[in-house]
């Protein structure tokens, strides 16, 4: 049957963008077909044409990725792959994958990679606090770190503290060697991980040095007053509703700030987590936002995105079970 779908044409400005459209043995095309099944596909010369009930969104793909190597974005499997997500989301793929944040210490563009990762960072820029939650490898402290070093270099803000939980630490902290800060150095090592990715080492160590960069536990931060600084509070859901409170109300004037966490990954020894609920009570206040990645947004091995969602199902089909239980009493 022949479909009643008005065809597309989408025209390639150069050999060299055809060629790195299409991909290696048109590796772009069958992953863009395999996508949209009811579309057909069929490059000539500098031309796409797509035929099918689904040429319409396909044939704007086709567009977006154009824009994004016109821009200078290296197309591979996974832009790719989350294009096509972002489109059937109805979002624009050349809008998201351009917003530059800063350089990296090598001098690749620090962005976000996916519409949830966007989302979070229009996030920060319009909000004073921003909670950025979801499960590992969805880039909440990455990209908090990435912000935080903009607005430093930008002269936003004076300086940057980087802080969080030392609970796993528990009573084996004193059986570690070194003073304190050597004790909870491992606790803080992502963190140190996240601005070696930003700025380059000795770049980075002059900013410890001189104390525009501070990276210290939570604990710490009691009794402060924090203005004019860009506040990451990473892996929040080990806080305790105590430890919550007082960390935001040390925000001064002058400060942003952002609090990362995944509600799923509790190791507070009682489960009491300064997180859980939290959306809730703070829900309305002016200047303050909420932020939900999912699987959807891991940058991370394909193979953690299903694992994540794996989980996400689970946890689903056990509060399905629980509250038919309940109800069933």
């Amino acid at each position: 049957m022949t479909s009643l779908a008005k065809p597309y044409s989408v025209i390639v400005p150069g050999v060299h963008l055809m060629a790195a459209f299409v991909g290696q043995r048109d590796a772009h095309l069958r992953l863009i077909e395999a996508a949209f099944p009811d579309a057909t596909i069929v490059a000539r010369g500098n031309e796409i044409h797509i035929d099918g009930s689904e040429a319409q969104v396909v044939g704007r793909l086709c567009e977006e990725l154009i824009v994004l190597l016109q821009q200078g974005q290296h197309l591979d499997e996974h832009i790719v792959r989350r294009s096509i997500d972002m489109m059937r989301d109805n979002e624009s793929p050349s809008r998201i994958l351009t917003d530059d944040i800063l350089r990296g210490s090598k001098g690749k563009p620090i962005r976000p990679k996916t519409a949830g990762q966007k989302r979070y960072v229009d996030a920060i820029r319009a909000n004073v606090i921003t909670f950025g939650l979801g499960p590992a490898g969805t880039g909440k402290s990455w990209l908090a770190v990435a912000m935080a070093v903009h607005a430093l270099q930008t002269k936003q803000v004076q300086r940057i503290i980087l802080t969080r939980p030392a609970v796993e630490a528990g009573e084996r902290l004193g059986f570690l060697p070194g003073d304190l800060m050597a004790k909870i150095d491992p606790y803080l090592r992502p963190l140190y991980d996240a601005l070696y990715d930003m700025v380059e080492p000795e770049g980075a160590q002059k900013l410890l040095e001189r104390q525009a960069v501070e990276v210290a536990p939570l604990a710490f931060m009691r009794g402060r007053t924090l203005n004019d600084s860009f506040i990451i509070l990473d892996e929040a859901q080990n806080s305790t509703p105590e430890q919550m409170k007082m960390f935001l109300t040390r925000i001064g004037f002058g400060s942003k700030v952002v609090v990362t966490g995944d509600t799923s990954q509790v190791d507070v020894p009682d489960g009491r987590s300064g997180l859980i609920g939290l959306e809730r009570t703070l829900t309305g206040i002016e200047g303050l936002a909420f932020v939900h990645l999912g699987a959807g947004d891991v940058v991370r091995h394909r193979i953690v995105a299903d694992i994540v969602a794996a989980y996400d199902r689970a946890t689903t089909a056990k509060a399905g079970q629980k509250t038919r239980e309940d109800q069933h009493g």
